[in-house]
């Protein structure tokens, strides 16, 4: 049996896929499910990944290796973000938009994945916006702490207290530590209970191992631009973005400049490198290297990077992969979310294979990135893929979550 899974879900047709990335075999598929795109994927490891059912209002635990039936648990939606504790017991979910334009849902759920009797969740009433969350380590227990938005916060929740108290969805007040109003994009060190927030201002960052969350130093950017997303790599004790210039003007989209921009946890070193013009929407990282797929009226490509020490200097193009086009892909002078076909990526935690979609057209392309000029192996699904979908990659040797944000 293989040790990873690829898991593929095409959010507009309802349907998520697992693969063999190796021989693009179907392993199982679960229909009627409608994943939360923004919230994305939560590997937590032991072979399992969690996703939020927007259809059906409900947190998946799916088994990525068998066709065990999933465990469903209640939760609030539209799912907004997606995290979890260190350990994988204590999940939380917030909730966003929909298909409003305004904020309405003020609706935090809180899950205990090992109660005593089966899985149990709890749902709060905090404050109604697009919020972001982790779920951190304190003395008094696991703590749910929510980014919040317009005016800018962040609040810590006690997950035993909403798990006590948070039946009929009581509105409860956690303590909190002022944030920009403009971030978008979370991520956690477990080892130093550091939560990172990306603002305009730079990457926030904020100590959540107290009940009362403390503001640290702001790390600038130093590179134009700034970034909506964020990957921490427990490993390589990094943080990975990708940096938007004039993300402002989104009908400017294919003048965007994109620049990669890495920052090691530990020692404070920072290195960046241009990306290109165009849309890069999300990234992905090997396991040495970093994928990421950006579309362009001039064409479309995948470039991977690769992940050196970082005093040695910036990521080094290990090389790039031409992808075809897409019917319906953004086109200039329009937004390039509006109405048009996207790219998801994933890659292999353990080896330099990378996975990126062609949305709308069923396709998916799997690439050996360990060397350039490396064929692009097309899988083609029975599922259109429209806005890209979105990917994951599951590893059965992982025991524990990585990552603790979903993706």
């Amino acid at each position: 049996m293989t040790s990873e899974v690829l898991v593929v879900a095409d959010q507009k047709a309802g349907n998520v896929q697992f693969l063999n990335p190796v021989t693009g075999a179907v392993q199982h598929r679960l229909d009627s499910v409608v994943l939360a795109e923004h919230a994305g994927f939560l590997p937590l490891g032991d072979g399992r990944c969690a996703f939020i059912d927007d259809a059906g209002g409900a947190l998946v635990i799916a088994d990525a290796f068998t066709d065990t039936p999933p465990r469903t648990i209640p939760v609030a939606i539209p799912g907004e973000h997606l995290a979890c504790d260190p350990s994988g017991r204590f999940v939380a979910v917030t909730t966003g938009l929909g298909v409003s334009w305004e904020p309405w849902s003020d609706l935090l759920t809180v899950v205990d994945l090992e109660s005593d009797g089966g899985p149990i969740s709890r749902r709060i009433r905090t404050r109604a916006g697009e919020p972001g969350v982790v779920v951190g380590e304190t003395p008094e227990g696991p703590a749910a702490v929510v980014r919040h938005r317009e005016p800018g916060c962040i609040e810590s929740f006690s997950v035993e207290r909403i798990l006590a108290e948070g039946v009929h969805c009581p509105p409860l007040q956690g303590l909190r530590a002022e944030a920009s109003p403009d971030g978008h994009g979370d991520a956690l060190d477990p080892v130093t209970g550091t939560m990172f927030v990306a603002t305009g201002r730079g990457l926030e960052r904020f100590d959540v191992r107290k009940p009362q969350p403390e503001a640290l130093d702001v790390i600038a950017w130093d590179a134009p631009g700034r970034a909506y997303f964020l990957r921490f790599c427990p490993r390589r004790r990094v943080l990975v973005a990708i940096l938007r210039d004039g993300g402002g003007e989104p009908r400017g989209w294919a003048q965007w400049g994109n620049t990669l921009w890495v920052h090691h946890v530990d020692t404070g070193l920072t290195r960046t490198t241009p990306l290109g013009h165009g849309l890069v929407f999300r990234f992905a990282l090997t396991a040495n290297g970093i994928a990421t797929a950006r579309v362009h009226p001039d064409g479309d490509e995948l470039s991977v990077h690769h992940l050196g020490p970082l005093e040695a200097g910036p990521p080094v193009l290990r090389g790039t992969w031409h992808l075809p086009r897409m019917d319906g892909a953004p086109r200039p002078g329009h937004e390039p979310w509006d109405n048009a076909e996207r790219r998801a990526i994933a890659a292999s935690p353990a080896s330099e294979l990378v996975a990126v979609t062609r949305g709308g057209h069923s396709e998916l392309h799997v690439v050996d990135t360990s060397a350039a000029g490396s064929p692009l192996r097309t899988i083609t699904l029975g599922s259109p893929l429209h806005d890209g979908g979105h990917l994951a990659w599951v590893s059965a040797v992982d025991t524990v979550p990585g990552d603790t944000v979903g993706r």
